[in-house]
């Protein structure tokens, strides 16, 4: 996979695109990172990208042109077609499915907008994808556009190290993870669960279930509606059901 960033401030992935797994990920060759500031292809000669909004109001408009030239130089010579992935607080709520989806392609661009908004034609006949983190609003797209790469990249095979760690993750199988533990088995009086001590797989895996459907049930209930239940799960939420009714 290869990931484009178009931003003002490129100086800000410096840290994030070359530690932890994103530093791996290169290193493996399975992802590629270039980020580019796109003041370079602004046509003014003061290098201005924003201007004043027709109709008047507040803040100031991302232009439209620095934006088309910098995609066009950037795929004018790319083996695949791009998805383009406009960092918005009107888009699409990001979702774990989201993330499984962008890991299938070859090659991303991310445009990390500030300002008060983008000129709508940006919207309308450049971008692919319009996506938000959640109802709130940064002060540019930078931070969000780093938090999506790393949940994307993070899913390329072998990256992790171990295929099935992201299969496990929250949210990938619609519900939350089951509580984790490790050595000690006892701290501070505060004992690990015997089961996961007992060496006997099926009433661990049994035990993971529930909490997973426990978990998810105590703090995010919406989400077993649309949820992957096994049949101990099923059986599980229907009693859950039962009680709240």
């Amino acid at each position: 996979m290869h990931v484009d960033v178009l931003t003002l401030f490129p100086g800000m992935f410096e840290g994030v695109l070359h530690s932890s797994i994103m530093k791996k990920a290169q290193e493996q060759q399975a992802a590629s990172f270039r980020v580019t500031d796109f003041r370079e292809y602004s046509t003014n000669k003061h290098k201005k990208v924003d201007d004043y909004p027709y109709g008047g109001g507040a803040g100031m408009v991302l232009k439209p042109e620095p934006l088309f030239a910098a995609v066009e130089a950037l795929t004018s010579e790319a083996q695949s077609t791009p998805r383009i992935i406009l960092m918005c607080p009107q888009g699409e709520r990001y979702t774990q499915k989201k993330a499984e989806e962008l890991a299938k392609e070859e090659h991303l661009i991310f445009i990390c907008g500030h300002y008060e908004g983008y000129d709508e034609r940006i919207r309308k006949h450049l971008v692919t994808d319009e996506i938000s983190l959640g109802d709130f609003v940064l002060t540019g797209g930078e931070v969000a556009s780093m938090a999506i790469i790393d949940s994307v990249v993070r899913l390329l095979p072998e990256v992790l190290g171990n295929d099935q760690s992201a299969v496990h993750d929250s949210f990938s199988t619609g519900m939350l993870e089951h509580p984790q533990y490790t050595r000690p088995a006892s701290f501070n009086g505060l004992e690990v669960p015997p089961v996961l001590l007992s060496g006997n797989h099926a009433e661990i895996d049994k035990w993971r279930e529930e909490q997973v459907f426990l978990r998810t049930a105590e703090r995010r209930p919406e989400l077993l509606e649309s949820a992957t239940l096994t049949e101990h799960q099923q059986k599980l939420y229907q009693q859950w059901k039962q009680k709240r009714d």
